[in-house]
């Protein structure tokens, strides 16, 4: 009996699978999914041993065969600007179902028009670390989840890490942050392994060290309970070399980039939505 099943097969439908699977929410044979012609769907399944479905249609005819009750989640997994190839035959699918949506930028009332007949539409936005169950995902409902169905949320998208309901207002700011927010951390730690390359490190040396520096810091971050500014003090003596860093940050105004950066990832999220 199918109860949860994925339209896309990409990375972030991969996590939330081996996420469930993982701890024990679902049976692989609970599970279904279909995906584009790219293979993504089919290496899933033979990976995890749920049900591939070659189409949305194919998906849709095993799930009726098994009653309304058998498949009350389904999760929209498959890029934004895909939303727009979707049909009267693919929203029959959503009929009487909870559906939630990992597409970046698409609004509740955009997904609302496709699938007016959704049981409940919860919109949310994971990032990639939940990969490796360490992502965080923010979420919004269209209405008042009742406690089976937040429940249900709560289990699918919480097996990737810390699960926050948000209004749906702050959701753009989420994915400018935590969303976009690993590709600006592996920019950064990109950077620093280049710094130190050019103060005379072996390559292989330089990346261990900013990996290893910036996984242990934010590690300290995480379990210390103290700000960012506190901690970065503490390592910062005066004169010394931390200090002599951190004023070319300063010079820079590192802390306007970061901001500017969020801003545009923020108003690309919007621009997403209305392109939709």
């Amino acid at each position: 009996m199918i109860k949860l099943a994925f339209v896309g097969a990409g990375r972030m439908a991969s996590a939330m699978v081996e996420g469930v699977l993982r701890k024990s929410y679902y049976d692989p044979t609970e599970i279904a999914c279909t995906s584009a012609p790219d293979g993504s769907g089919e290496s899933l399944a033979q990976r995890t041993g749920i049900t591939f479905c070659g189409t949305v249609e194919d998906l849709f005819e095993h799930v009726s065969r098994d009653g309304d009750e058998a498949f009350p989640v389904i999760v929209l997994a498959f890029k934004p600007q895909q939303l727009q190839e979707i049909g009267s035959r693919h929203q029959r699918i959503a009929t009487g179902r909870l559906l939630i949506s990992i597409l970046a930028g698409i609004r509740i009332d955009k997904l609302g028009a496709k699938f007016g007949t959704a049981r409940n539409i919860v919109r949310s936005m994971p990032n990639t670390p939940g990969q490796i169950g360490a992502g965080i995902t923010c979420f919004s409902s269209e209405s008042r989840l009742d406690e089976s169905d937040r429940d249900r949320v709560v289990k699918i998208l919480g097996s990737m890490g810390p699960v926050i309901p948000l209004d749906e207002s702050f959701l753009d700011a989420v994915t400018a942050v935590s969303g976009s927010g690993p590709a600006y951390l592996f920019e950064f730690v990109a950077a620093l392994r280049d710094g130190g390359i050019a103060a005379g490190l072996q390559p292989a040396i330089a990346c261990q060290l900013a990996v290893e520096t910036v996984l242990g810091a934010a590690r300290l971050l995480s379990q210390s309970g103290e700000t960012p500014e506190f901690l970065r003090d503490a390592v910062s003596s005066p004169g010394g070399t931390t200090l002599a860093g951190l004023e070319v940050m300063r010079t820079a105004d590192f802390r306007a980039i970061m901001r500017n950066t969020v801003l545009a990832a923020k108003a690309r999220s919007i621009e997403l939505a209305e392109d939709a």
